[in-house]
């Protein structure tokens, strides 16, 4: 949830610094994940000033460029270099000094410096709109008009709109605070209870409405009652169509929406000020003027907004005129009666709607929209009429016309309040404080409860329309604790607690050990949802993994198959934000299904690197990462628990470039590969990013069977013998690897391979291997006759298996 300080400083009855503000929001449970300041132009115009041309005369140099000297009201006037086509003596002008930053609409930001352009120093820029951000032309320089004041601060000339935006994450129980005076509501009841001063929010106006004529009244209809328990509505005729004014604009912009048009923005601010949707209907699209409310038949076609034809549910809920349906209720608008700019009359809806109709629906169709969010976690029934009210004199003030209809208000059956009771000795239970009675009753009563009763250890109230969530006694005094301040909890000096005994921790106690072991060679440990988005993944990969029948969003509506798709976004978010070496681990969950009812869970480790592996030091140069290095990480992991793996495989995966496969036991444990191009520009990553996955469920089983080996330091000394030879070009070491394994030398203890040459004297498709092997005997010293009888074997195999030409020994 997206709150402006401006925005709401308007329903306050106190100013509140934001950053103190901040800290009271997080106390009553609305928690402040971020705080960050809003400027409409980025940079806020800092350092630029307003100049004046003196002079103008053309380049030596260049046909198209002019040298000009401004004034900017602070000593000599300055010489600059103009691109401009209409730069030209006596015009009022934007300066960017040397050492002032702009901030162009595109691109990166600039800080001015001397330059010289074809031999002519410039001390500066003669701006245009776009390049400071006020506007997207870049015709030529912006030319003021004449009255603007030479030396005049930019900033101070525009005015252009700040703001500190709180982004706040709200639980799904908390619909009363969905909205600007939701919050506005919650800090005065804060203020009240701490600064002992009744503090009441300024309530938005809904004063002066009258209906002008009943020229366009719209008749209506709810068929579907417990879907709609309350449907208002008015008729507006007469508006103009246009932008709306700077001041709605600017706070709608602050929050992170689009301005569309006075009727859209307008319905869009009444939404994010009180937290209830409205709908404004093309009134002349309305066949028959009538407004049905009702449930059409299974399968019925019909054109949303997005000029996408959808498929209807029986139980979707639609608002429908004399002939067909013309809108999802609460969800999503039609085509073809929605506001245009040739709309001259609307029909405003307010309504309330059954939260669970409008849930489904909204996932049904993947209509994720801010209405069906509100009205998905329930709205204030007893409040449609007077938003309505708010709304219609808000729209006849921006966009001129009459109110043509009284209120239309559909309200077959009354909502009656729920009613609860609250023991004080049950309060001072699950709060572990002691209220006094009187200071829980101004709490109730500043959050909008109606007392009921008041007894010596009881309280009953009636729960306000706004609260939909609150039923139980528990709900009550979690009401109390939130304006007390959460972080105002007693914390007891003693906690009593029953210690949980766990007989299998030997695979926790490996993943402990492997965490570590990465994070001491630079790895970071990352975290992220199992719940991920099904559009990662092909038609082919869905049908074998689990899908959420109710999912948190359109973007979160599957459970991941590996933690491949996952780590990418990571990578990605870091990536955007210029952290370019990454060295990554997770361990996590992954999900498929073979068929209905039947699931499997397995736990996973992945590791990613991209960038470089070491950085740049005074000592040496940064080394860039590549597949070898996360081979190597991979390799020496499994070492590291003690498993020595039978073979390596190439094995060609969809998503990943020359992908192997660690087996052990015969069983693939672990794989690993670069991430290939496609996929990389599916997430908007430009590096190279190196990805391996390692079975964990049968890692951590092996691992902890390990018994720790312990044994002297060999008496005998290793003996090492390398041997170069000549191979295909394309073949892969791995299958050196595989060929000495089978051979079963019990006294060779290491190969690696230490060289790669590649040269047109070696022969067309041809490269040269040369591996190093290790041999150690712990009982005794070996000798050359044993050593050459091996390497020899070890010559032969490879002539007769790789058609190998052995060069030297």
């Amino acid at each position: 949830m997206t709150i402006s300080y401006k925005w709401l400083s308007e329903y306050l009855p106190v100013s509140v610094e934001p950053e103190r503000l901040s800290r009271i929001l997080t106390s009553i449970g609305l928690e402040v994940e971020s705080l960050e300041k809003y400027e409409e132009v980025k940079g806020g115009l800092k350092g630029l000033i307003i100049g004046e041309v003196l002079s103008t005369e053309k380049h030596p140099n260049a046909d198209k460029l002019t040298l000009t000297k401004v004034n900017t009201g602070t000593g000599e006037p300055l010489s600059i270099v103009c691109g401009a086509p209409n730069v030209a003596a006596g015009q009022k002008v934007i300066v960017a000094p040397v050492g002032t930053t702009i901030y162009p609409i595109t691109g990166e930001p600039l800080t001015m410096k001397v330059a010289k352009i074809r031999s002519v120093e410039s001390h500066g820029m003669i701006c245009a709109e776009d390049e400071i951000g006020t506007g997207t032309s870049h015709a030529g320089i912006m030319v003021l008009p004449a009255n603007a004041k030479v030396g005049t601060a930019a900033a101070d000339y525009f005015k252009p709109y700040t703001d500190w935006i709180f982004e706040i994450g709200l639980t799904p129980n908390r619909m009363d605070a969905m909205s600007h005076w939701g919050v506005a509501r919650d800090v005065c009841a804060y203020l009240t209870h701490h600064d002992k001063k009744d503090y009441k929010p300024k309530l938005p106006g809904s004063n002066g409405f009258k209906a002008d004529n009943t020229s366009l009244t719209i008749n209506v209809k709810v068929e579907n009652t417990k879907a709609c328990p309350r449907y208002s509505g008015v008729s507006i005729a007469s508006i103009i169509i246009g932008p709306s004014p700077k001041w709605l604009q600017e706070k709608i912009k602050a929050i992170g929406l689009r301005p569309i048009s006075n009727i859209v923005d307008i319905t869009n601010y009444i939404q994010h000020e009180t937290g209830q949707p409205l709908h404004a209907f093309d009134a002349d699209a309305i066949a028959g003027r009538k407004i049905i409310v009702k449930n059409l038949p299974e399968g019925t076609p019909f054109i949303t907004l997005d000029e996408k034809e959808r498929k209807l549910s029986a139980t979707d809920l639609m608002i429908c005129d004399e002939k067909e349906g013309i809108c999802i209720a609460g969800v999503f608008g039609g085509l073809h009666s929605g506001v245009t700019e040739k709309t001259k009359n609307i029909f405003l809806e307010s309504a309330c709607f059954d939260p669970v109709a409008i849930r489904k629906t909204s996932f049904r169709h993947g209509l994720r929209t801010d209405a069906a969010s509100r009205f998905e976690k329930g709205t204030d029934i007893s409040a449609t009429v007077t938003i309505l009210k708010r709304a219609a004199n808000l729209i006849q003030e921006i966009c001129g016309g009459e109110i043509a209809s009284e209120i239309v208000d559909i309200y077959p059956a009354p909502e009656e309040k729920t009613q609860v009771s609250l023991k004080y000795h049950y309060l001072k239970k699950l709060s572990g404080k002691n209220y006094h009675p009187d200071a829980v009753k101004d709490i109730l009563n500043s959050l909008g409860f109606e007392i009921l009763k008041e007894g010596i250890d009881e309280i009953r109230v009636a729960v306000p329309w706004h609260k939909r969530d609150i039923s139980l006694p528990a709900d009550i005094v979690e009401e109390v604790l939130r304006i007390d301040g959460l972080d105002n909890i007693t914390i007891p000096d003693a906690i009593t607690i029953t210690p949980s005994v766990e007989e299998n921790y030997s695979k926790e106690a490996v993943k402990e050990k492997v965490a570590g072991y990465l994070i001491g060679l630079g790895f970071n440990e990352i975290m992220t949802n199992s719940i991920t988005n099904a559009a990662y993944f092909s038609e082919e990969e869905r049908m074998l993994m689990v899908k959420m029948l109710n999912s948190l969003s359109a973007e979160l509506n599957i459970l991941r198959n590996s933690l491949f798709e996952t780590a990418l976004e990571v990578v990605a978010h870091n990536l955007n934000r210029r952290n370019h070496s990454l060295r990554l681990f997770e361990f996590g969950k992954a999900y498929n299904t073979s068929g209905p009812g039947i699931y499997q869970e397995a736990e996973n480790l992945c590791v990613v690197v991209s960038g470089n592996s070491t950085e740049n030091h005074w000592k040496q140069k940064a080394v860039i990462a590549d597949f070898y290095y996360l081979k190597g990480i991979v390799a020496s992991l499994l070492k590291f628990m003690g498993l020595k793996t039978d073979a390596t495989e190439i094995v060609p995966v969809p998503k990943l470039d020359n992908h192997i496969v660690f087996k052990l036991n015969g069983e693939i444990i672990a794989g690993a590969g670069e991430v290939n191009r496609k996929t990389l520009d599916r997430f908007g990553i430009k590096q190279p990013v190196y990805f391996a996955g390692l079975n964990w469920e049968l890692l951590s089983e092996w691992a902890s069977k390990q018994a720790p080996l312990i044994r002297e330091i060999p008496r005998f000394p290793a003996v090492q013998r390398d041997l170069a030879m000549i191979v295909p070009k394309q073949l892969a070491y791995a299958e050196v690897e595989k060929l000495v394994q089978n051979i079963r030398l019990n006294k060779l203890q290491d190969m690696k391979l230490f060289d790669i040459f590649e040269n047109e004297k070696l022969g067309t498709d041809k490269k040269s291997l040369a591996v190093s092997f290790t041999f150690l005997d712990e009982e005794k010293t070996l000798t050359d006759a044993e050593i050459d009888g091996w390497m020899n074997k070890i010559m032969t195999t490879f002539e007769k298996g790789l058609q190998a030409e052995i060069r030297s020994k």
